[in-house]
């Protein structure tokens, strides 16, 4: 005979406050990576045009690189970019036994060095815009 388990309501959004730093960066690795997936079909929708014409694929260029919007959603694709790498160094020596009890502090680590990495990097990517 089948036990039930009481497993909550699904809408009970409270047993995020219980996620632990590993549990923040599997959710944070599995979101980027679809991100990233995501964009890669974008990179190929807009590298398809210069099949058409070289005229075509450099208007399509320079009309994109002269919004704004899409400025920050580099800014967006590149934090998630280095987290993703970053985190996907943690995880590769977790797997090899290397800092096991450092994982929290690991994983924080990385937070940070995206954060200072991306803050660095938003004047290069807003040079041209507001000029």
């Amino acid at each position: 005979m089948s036990q039930s388990y009481d497993r909550g309501l699904v809408e009970d959004f409270g047993r995020w406050r219980e996620f632990s730093a590993g549990m923040w960066a599997w959710v944070f690795h599995k979101f980027t990576g679809w991100v990233l997936v995501g964009y890669l079909f974008t990179h190929i929708a807009v590298l398809s045009t210069a099949t058409s014409s070289e005229a075509a694929y450099t208007t399509t260029i320079q009309g994109l690189e002269s919004l704004l919007v899409v400025r920050f959603l580099e800014i967006g694709l590149l934090a998630v970019a280095v987290f993703h790498i970053l985190n996907g160094v943690r995880l590769l020596f977790v797997d090899l036994g290397v800092g096991l009890d450092a994982q929290d502090r690991s994983f924080y680590a990385s937070l940070v060095l995206t954060g200072a990495i991306v803050v660095a990097s938003v004047p290069t990517f807003l040079s041209g815009v507001f000029g």
